[in-house]
Order: C-alpha cells, then structure tokens, then sequence
C-alpha cells in the first residue's frame, strides 16, 4: 500500500533523515529531535500488527530493532532506550526508538506524558548524528 499510509512513502519522502535499510525495515531520523536520537524503525511490508509476520520475519525485524537501539545506545549514551509500536494513529507498524538522555525535561515520565516543542535541525546537525549512527551500525 502506498497511497494514504505516510508509513510506505516514509522511505522515499524523508530521503534527508534515513539511516538504513535493513532487510525488513528501514531506520530513519525522527525530524523532530526534541529527544537527541529518537528514531523509527518503519516496517517494509505494509502491516499493522507484529504477529503479521512470519517467525524468521518477526525474528529478523527484533534483531534490527535491536540493532538500531544499540546504535543508538553507542552515540547518544541514554540513561535508558524507550520503545514504542503503538500504530493507533498510523497502522503501519514502525517501532519509536527513543534514547533518554541525562536532563530531559520529561524523565521519567513517558514521551507522550505532555506537548512539548518540536525541536527542527539544520539539515548539517541531521546529517551529523545520521553520520555517527550509520557508522556503528556497520
């Protein structure tokens, strides 16, 4: 599907904030980087549940949600990593991997718990820490 889902275009639409790919997913800078390093990890195929894929799938797609949070982990140093598949507004599933840092405004509460202003980069800052993470993905 690729009309109507942001999810399916994401890949293509945001070419400026992507990480990798990987074999079921594809990892991309959130824009808004209120958090430092919040990222997604946005599912290839089109589906809305994790129990959608198959075994090696699912298994495969685990691994590189690992793979991108311990990136994370190695650049940012978060006080803890948090994950989210949620998909209530978008049902394409994409995982929000969000490093905590020491001296975020809303620890520990969850970072939904309330509005807070989005914080946009300059294009060079983007390319900066896409940079740090794609090399300790490799």
């Amino acid at each position: 599907m690729r009309g109507g889902c942001e999810m399916c275009s994401r890949w293509v639409d945001d070419e400026h904030l992507r990480i990798e790919e990987f074999e079921h997913s594809y990892a991309i800078l959130n824009r808004d980087q209120f958090f430092p390093g919040y990222s997604f990890l946005v599912a290839k195929k089109h589906l809305s549940e994790l129990f959608h894929l198959d075994c090696t799938e699912r298994a495969g797609f685990i691994e590189e949600v690992n793979r991108l949070a311990l990136a994370l982990n190695e650049v940012f140093s978060p006080l803890k990593i948090n994950y989210e598949l949620l998909g209530n507004m978008t049902p394409h599933m994409h995982w929000h991997i969000i490093p905590r840092l020491n001296g975020d405004p809303l620890w520990p509460r969850p970072v939904w718990s309330e509005p807070h202003p989005e914080k946009i980069l300059h294009q060079t800052e983007y390319d900066a820490r896409i940079t740090l993470i794609k090399k300790v993905l490799r």
